[in-house]
């Protein structure tokens, strides 16, 4: 072992398993070394003998020990400094925890009261009146009493700050709101937070208390900075600042917010901010609204805006014993819904939305700040945690800009093709395009004079805002265009770009790699690699790859009011900090304030549904789904160009959005719990009634015409019946259901296409979509003449009046292709023709048998 010695004699050396002293000198030497390289190897401890000689009578053996001690002190002071550090937290939580306890104990006495005497009341005017207003809501409405135009000077805003201050702490910590827990959110030392939803009072309101490890003077600051960590935020100007007698500052302020969708205006605030101290220490931030004044400084209406109304919010932050801060943040708005479409009300007028837009924001916002200063480390592609979230909150405010489109800041409309599904802004003001053009100055010219944004919103129907999401994410190829997706990519110079982190995800040539992924949020950050993309002819000799810089959240099904976001920008090779962004993607917002109860970890493969036990899951997981049955999705792409290609650009950003709306219905169709199946679970667009009837028309045909021509081919009926199994010649009387769940799980691939002039597939069991390599929505894009080599589209079309004569026709083996260029080789094809109800052809049903990869 080793030890120092406090009397600084000369080191005395001992026979192994004695104790050895070292002088301080040494000890600092030891030090110096274990500052710079913890673990030393052994050349490396000689090395430090031979370079200080106050070192050489100590034997290497002896200085492994010590570092070996040295190590594990170091590992008890971090486990004993941890522990302490979550005996403060737990310590606080509690005294918050016992706060809170209080705060609702006199809560409850005074709505025991106040019922007793609205009980009493209501006897003695029962005869009058049997139809009164509950007290304990009625009882809400003094919190935004009516004054008379009061004076605007220094003294009269003082006046109206106390006020503010007033009625904030006592919906901080009092009884003036009556607050309930949020839904989904349960209180613990592990948790944001305690947030709460106000309930029966004017506008809406959210409140909530928590433990951040920053000082609250830090803590004020963060938070009086609202556009750094609230993204809706589009800027706050401070027009005026007033200190006060008791040390405390009052502040004029303008705020504006960005709208979340096209098919609502943004919202502006007219405030007045008090900062103060408190008597016990704490620090206040409060805010509300300022009308009704007069003589002083005011803000007209703002074109494309609605002023809206905050009543008396803020913060209150409280010192922690042995460092850190609690914090209360009150959050009480009027956000005016009458100005938008009936539709949207429900997003203006709740407050499970501002809690988790605003209120847990803000908490999160301090929470990772606090994690940062804590962590000083260096993430994947030697970002540091700040940098990330920067580069996060650079994506989400960019789209907001976009999709907003204000003309202060270079916006303006062009008109449309004769339908306004689709908006088209321009956007060629120079300080739009400064950023954009950085990344040609090494001798690349500026190919960029302008920037077009096409946005486009709709309404979905029973589909569950995060699935949707993560179908969007994981299966780019079923919505996207890579040529496309290169054309935007050539804004900035793409050149070859080293991939670090491990691969997480490889859906169809997207790889993902993550940035920074946050927990409570489910917030990924992420770097997309589209392999292979051709876009010039240049590129068909050559394909690049095409980068794009990725921000995810909203997946988590069971958060309550959660926003979802797919947004993205393509990103040269350089991926610099200040690199320039076009951000495009999806934005969907749920518009109904019930709980999703379906499972985060359902299976996004729409064919899968189908799978033994997958039904009767999928069955209970939206059993109790009845809240979100609507959502609002805006759509917003950016695209750099030359402005002679204005009308080109256009024409092609118009149809490339509207052929995402298509695609974006049919998944939404197919992810829809609506369609599901009583008894078997079955999940749309298999257990949708059209689907079942198809089943039974499939049935029927084949039944029908191997019985017709029975008795001249004996032996080819024998064939298919035995290819077919004998379940799929059941008598009619069995449930389409059934019949339905035997074709799905039949062996062979089992597939239908259209009678047109280039016949598409339409259905496909699970045996068909293994074999094409796709999925239920993506099969509806593959046209028969595809999976066919030129062999085999010849024999087909020479087979082609058969089936439409006869009613079916049998092919030979060959070879034919998937949907990823695979080929498939397959012993047999049976084809014949599916007859509707009314004996007119349907579609043509194509089964391969004993199927196989080449």
């Amino acid at each position: 072992m080793a030890m120092s010695c406090k009397d600084g004699k000369n080191p005395i050396n001992m026979d192994n398993g004695k104790y050895v002293r070292y002088t301080p000198e040494q000890v600092e030497a030891l030090e110096r070394l274990y500052h710079d390289c913890p673990k030393p190897s052994s050349i490396r401890r000689q090395q430090l003998i031979r370079e200080c000689p106050i070192l050489s009578n100590i034997e290497p053996k002896q200085i492994k020990v010590w570092f070996q001690n040295r190590r594990c002190r170091e590992k008890q002071r971090k486990e004993a400094s941890r522990l302490q550090a979550v005996n403060r937290k737990l310590s606080a939580m509690n005294k918050l925890l016992m706060e809170e306890n209080d705060r609702l104990q006199k809560q409850v006495s005074q709505l025991v009261y106040e019922n007793g005497y609205f009980r009493q009341h209501t006897q003695n005017t029962s005869s009058k009146d049997t139809s009164c207003e509950s007290v304990v809501t009625s009882g809400q409405h003094h919190l935004t009493p009516q004054h008379p135009p009061r004076d605007a000077s220094p003294a009269g805003l003082l006046s109206i700050a106390e006020e503010t201050l007033t009625e904030f702490l006592s919906k901080a910590t009092g009884t003036a709101v009556e607050w309930v827990q949020m839904p989904g959110m349960k209180p613990g030392p592990d948790s944001i937070g305690i947030v709460a939803i106000s309930h029966g009072c004017t506008g809406v309101g959210a409140r909530a208390c928590g433990l951040v490890g920053l000082e609250p003077t830090r803590v004020a600051e963060i938070l009086k900075d609202r556009p750094s960590w609230f993204r809706d935020c589009r800027a706050v100007d401070v027009l005026n600042v007033l200190p006060t007698a008791n040390g405390g500052t009052i502040e004029l302020l303008y705020m504006q917010l960005y709208a979340p969708t096209t098919l609502a205006p943004g919202r502006d605030f007219w405030l007045l901010r008090y900062t103060s101290v408190l008597e016990d220490g704490s620090l206040v931030v409060c805010e509300r609204s300022l009308k009704n004044t007069q003589n002083g400084p005011s803000m007209p209406p703002v074109q494309h805006f609605v002023r809206a109304e905050m009543l008396p919010s803020g913060y209150l932050v409280r010192p922690c014993e042995g460092g850190g801060s609690i914090i209360h943040i009150v959050d009480h708005m009027d956000l005016e819904p009458w100005s938008v479409p009936e539709v949207l009300r429900p997003l203006y007028e709740s407050s499970t939305v501002l809690a988790q837009k605003t209120t847990m924001a803000a908490l999160r916002q301090l929470r990772q700040i606090a994690q940062e200063a804590s962590q000083s480390s260096v993430t994947n592609w030697g970002r540091r945690p700040a940098a990330l979230r920067a580069l996060s909150q650079r994506l989400s405010r960019g789209f907001n800009e976009a999709l907003n489109g204000f003309s202060d800041e270079g916006w303006s409309m062009i008109g449309n093709d004769g339908m306004d599904d689709v908006t088209i802004l321009v956007n060629s003001s120079p300080d739009k395009l400064m950023g954009l053009n950085l990344s040609f100055t090494n001798g690349f010219p500026a190919v960029s004079s302008a920037v077009l944004c096409a946005k486009a919103s709709m309404l979905l129907q029973n589909v569950p805002p995060a699935i949707l999401l993560r179908f969007l994410r994981e299966h780019r190829s079923e919505w996207a265009d890579n040529n496309i997706d290169a054309y935007a990519a050539a804004a900035v110079k793409v050149g070859p770009c080293s991939l670090q982190g491990s691969r997480v995800g490889n859906f169809g040539g997207q790889v993902i790699l993550p940035l920074a992924h946050t927990i409570e949020h489910e917030e990924f950050l992420e770097v997309i690699k589209l392999e292979g993309v051709c876009h010039s002819p240049e590129d068909a000799i050559m394909p690049r790859d095409v980068f794009l810089l990725q921000l995810c959240c909203g997946m988590d099904e069971n958060a309550v009011g959660t926003c979802a976001e797919l947004i993205f920008a393509p990103i040269d090779a350089t991926f610099a900090d200040d690199a320039p962004l076009l951000p495009s993607g999806f934005r969907i917002i749920p518009l109904d304030s019930g709980k999703e109860a379906s499972s985060p970890n359902r299976t996004l493969d729409l064919a899968s549904a189908l799978e033994v036990g997958a039904g009767n899951r999928a069955s209970s997981d939206f059993s109790a789904n009845s809240g979100c049955t609507r959502s609002v999705m805006t759509i917003a792409f950016e695209f750099a160009f030359e402005s002679h290609m204005q009308e080109h650009v256009a024409s092609m950003a118009r149809q490339y959005i509207r052929s995402i709306i298509s695609s974006v219905q049919r998944v939404a169709l197919a992810l829809s719990p609506s369609h599901l199946g009583s008894q078997g679970g079955l999940r749309s667009p298999l257990g949708t009634p059209e689907a079942q009837t198809l089943a039974r028309w499939i049935c029927q045909s084949y039944r029908t015409a191997s019985m017709i021509f029975m008795r001249i081919l004996k032996l080819l009926y024998n064939l298919l019946r035995n290819y077919l199994g004998v379940e799929l010649l059941k008598s009619s009387s069995e449930g389409s259901e059934s019949i339905l769940k035997t074709l799905w799980h039949h062996s062979d691939a089992i597939m239908c296409c259209s009678l047109k002039a280039l016949p598409v597939f339409t259905f496909s069991n699970q045996a068909g979509l293994d074999m094409l390599e796709t999925t239920l929505v993506a099969l509806q894009d593959i046209t028969l003449e595809k999976i066919f080599d030129d062999h085999g589209r010849k024999t087909l079309c020479s087979e082609f009046p058969q089936i439409m004569q006869q009613g079916f026709t049998c092919l030979q083996g060959g070879i034919c292709l998937s949907s990823m260029g695979r080929p498939v080789s397959y012993e047999r094809a049976v084809s014949w023709k599916v007859l509707n109800e009314e004996e007119n052809a349907h579609c043509i049903c194509f089964m391969f048998i004993n199927w196989s990869f080449v």
